[in-house]
């Protein structure tokens, strides 16, 4: 009898019931609401999904992350290896790749103007990172901070590691990819504040036909330029206009397919987990983490709010040919983005079609926020 009970005790004790501690309840309610938003309302669910999971096995089985060098064995925790992944830079590189291969730049070659949307939406960035300091931050503590205003989360992964804030990557990678699943909830309210219901209803002229030379000449160009310029943005830069090369040259379709179907979910799974399994208790519920929360969501605002003014001025100097919803698509999550421009503009009239109009501001958001990854390691001399 005795063997039993003592056999009943080492089971109960092995359980995750007495050893977890009240954050570690409380982080993994805060997993069970992102799978709620990301299931029942369909929030980002390819993003969501995976870091809420991650959230709940890190909380409910610590030893999942742990390092070679805290195991008793010298085996590490299996999201442990994921997210060396995230720190050598390498899912963040791939991911780029697959948008890339993705995506249609042509909207951006059609109307060049909109780089210049594109590029104020970053105002929020370095808003942030100027506010971060101000809340006691280090100099490369608030640029890893602040660059979660372009709502890009492999950006945001990219330059923690670069900078060396691989302790604040998962309260930034976290606060980054789920500011991007609620786009559409942060993005219309400003939008529609700072816009009048006459803008909101302009309708504008079809873009012009892209050829495909320019289509094949443009990731080409744009790797040449900006690599020149700011050599550290090659992984982001470099890898997002690969996979549009794939994309657009037209001989190389399996590569193309491989890169933005099963290698991008593959990478959206590793990459994903990883990030969610960071947020351990322990590592998450702290004051940094608040601040973090906040900071990012103010450079989230300061970038829609700049990208819709910058519109608004481009709408008076091209006389009303501009709706200034567009500008709020100079963030960097790529399509939803272009997809809530699009929502608000239909909303005031049914029939406007803002959405490839939209598309431009949102890829050179992209290429933006890599832009100003790459000028933050370029001043800390990375």
């Amino acid at each position: 009898m005795s063997y039993i009970l003592d056999t009943m005790g080492n089971l109960l004790h092995q359980t995750a019931f007495l050893n977890l501690t009240w954050g570690n309840y409380l982080m993994i309610a805060v997993a069970c609401v992102f799978l709620y938003l990301a299931i029942a309302r369909g929030y980002e669910p390819l993003l969501l999904v995976p870091i809420a999971f991650g959230m709940l096995l890190v909380n409910i089985y610590p030893d999942i992350m742990v390092s070679p060098e805290e195991s008793s064995n010298g085996i590490g925790g299996l999201l442990h290896y994921f997210y060396l992944m995230d720190e050598w830079s390498i899912l963040p590189s791939l991911i780029f790749l697959g948008v890339g291969a993705m995506t249609d730049f042509g909207p951006l070659i059609a109307n060049p103007i909109s780089f210049l949307l594109g590029a104020a939406a970053q105002f929020g960035i370095f808003g942030a990172y100027l506010l971060a300091i101000l809340m006691g931050f280090n100099d490369k503590a608030a640029a890893a901070v602040s660059i979660i205003g372009g709502a890009d989360g492999p950006t945001s992964i990219f330059l923690a590691g670069k900078l060396g804030q691989t302790g604040l990557m998962g309260p930034i990678a976290v606060a980054a990819y789920s500011y991007m699943a609620l786009v559409p909830i942060i993005q219309p309210p400003v939008m529609k504040a700072l816009t009048t219901k006459k803008e909101r209803a302009i309708v504008m002229e079809n873009l012009r036909p892209v050829s495909k030379l320019e289509k094949i000449l443009f990731p080409i160009v744009v790797t040449i330029v900006v690599c020149m310029i700011l050599p550290t943005t090659a992984p982001l830069v470099g890898m997002l206009m690969l996979g549009n090369l794939f994309r657009e040259s037209g001989v190389v379709r399996q590569l193309q397919d491989t890169a933005s179907n099963a290698l991008m979910y593959i990478v959206v799974i590793l990459l994903g987990t990883s990030v969610g399994a960071t947020t351990s208790a322990e590592a998450f519920l702290n004051i940094s983490t608040i601040k973090i929360v906040i900071l990012g969501l103010v450079a989230f605002v300061f970038g829609t709010a700049a990208g819709v003014i910058f519109g608004k001025i481009l709408c008076v100097l091209t006389k009303g040919k501009i709706n200034p919803l567009i500008g709020s698509a100079g963030v960097s999550a790529v399509p939803m983005a272009a997809r809530v421009s699009q929502k608000v503009g239909a909303d005031e009239d049914p029939t406007n079609f803002l959405l490839m109009h939209a598309m431009g501001p949102n890829v050179a958001g992209v290429i933006g926020t890599a832009v100003a990854a790459g000028v933050f390691m370029a001043i800390f001399g990375i």
